[in-house]
């Protein structure tokens, strides 16, 4: 089938080559992003393969329909940046990629926690400067501290069972219960009790209706004092404003995020050299005790080579007519159901 490739980078360009090595799909890359301006470079490719920072609306859809595109292959676990009722209002499949990097997403929010505890990046830097100094450099055991998760699919889980070897208490909140959280002795409660009663807060859940901006004025207003916020799902879960003011009452004690709810004109480009124009972005980035990365936390070896297995099959189960166990459809369900994953 031959597939245009959006939003891709030389690393995602070497891996998706090596898995469609035996499948011989015909790849056409294009480094821009697609959204509905870009979409008729789109024009004449069965299907469309893209990734989080592509705008998948509707207009964007009716233009690739018009195009004779009828499947739109996500190279990621989210699809809140499709518009699925407009996609199956048009004919046109829509198929994921549910479980590419979960070790890899856990072990990031990991890195984050112990980075921000110790102040591991602020330390690095004082000793490039030749300063040894270790005032403002206190941490704290992880041993014996609460640690509230929210969303326990693969990579809630993974977390809960990492953070359970530093000897931690878990705290957990799901649509829908882990037993295998249960079994590490993992204690679900409603988001107020956790929100009360954890010193570290890592989210792992989608990002739907009923999530966005989960973590918001009020909800901070529950956590206990200088608490540690950490987010490697979605950049919109958060309200940025509200956590600002949490970080300047110091209500939250340090923040941890790979994403960012406006990111998609940062993340992925190098700025270096320029301005950037998002005065809130700006803002969060000046506090000592928060720590921004890239969208990273997915950035394995391992996870580019799933990403890149995954989508090929998906397309080649859509292109012979099987059903595809990795298909998506607008059905109320959905948001609900995702909370697992």
């Amino acid at each position: 089938m031959k597939v245009a490739v959006f939003s891709t980078k030389p690393y995602d360009r070497q891996f998706l080559s090596a898995a469609n090595s035996p499948i011989q799909h015909e790849l056409v890359f294009f480094e821009p992003r697609l959204h509905r301006n870009t979409a008729i470079l789109a024009a004449g490719f069965p299907a469309v393969c893209v990734f989080v920072h592509d705008l998948v609306d509707a207009p964007t859809l009716e233009i690739l329909a018009s195009g004779g595109t009828r499947l739109i292959a996500l190279r990621c676990a989210g699809f809140n940046n499709v518009d699925l009722k407009a996609a199956a209002n048009l004919g046109i499949n829509v198929v994921r990629v549910p479980a590419y990097s979960p070790y890899g997403v856990a072990e990031h929010a990991v890195g984050l926690i112990l980075s921000l505890n110790r102040k591991i990046h602020r330390a690095y830097n004082r000793v490039r400067e030749g300063n040894f100094s270790l005032t403002g450099l206190l941490g704290f055991n992880l041993n014996g501290r609460t640690v509230g998760i929210i969303g326990t699919g693969k990579i809630g889980l993974i977390l809960g069972q990492i953070m359970k070897g530093f000897g931690c208490d878990l705290l957990a909140y799901d649509v829908y219960r882990n037993p295998e959280l249960e079994a590490l002795g993992g204690k679900y409660v409603e988001l107020p009790e956790l929100f009360a009663n954890s010193d570290i807060i890592s989210l792992h859940c989608p990002l739907t209706p009923e999530t966005h901006h989960l973590i918001n004025a009020e909800t901070i207003a529950q956590m206990k004092p200088r608490v540690m916020l950490i987010n490697t799902s979605r950049g919109a879960l958060i309200d940025t404003q509200a956590v600002i003011e949490g970080l300047k009452s110091r209500k939250i004690g340090s923040l941890g995020v790979d994403v960012y709810e406006q990111e998609s004109d940062l993340f992925f480009e190098d700025l270096s050299g320029e301005i950037i124009q998002d005065d809130v972005f700006q803002r969060l980035t000046t506090f000592p005790n928060v720590l921004v990365t890239g969208h990273q936390a997915f950035f394995t070896e391992e996870a580019l080579h799933n990403i890149g297995e995954t989508t090929f099959a998906n397309i080649t189960d859509i292109e012979q007519g099987r059903p595809c166990p990795n298909e998506i459809r607008a059905q109320p369900e959905v948001a609900a159901q995702a909370l697992a994953n």
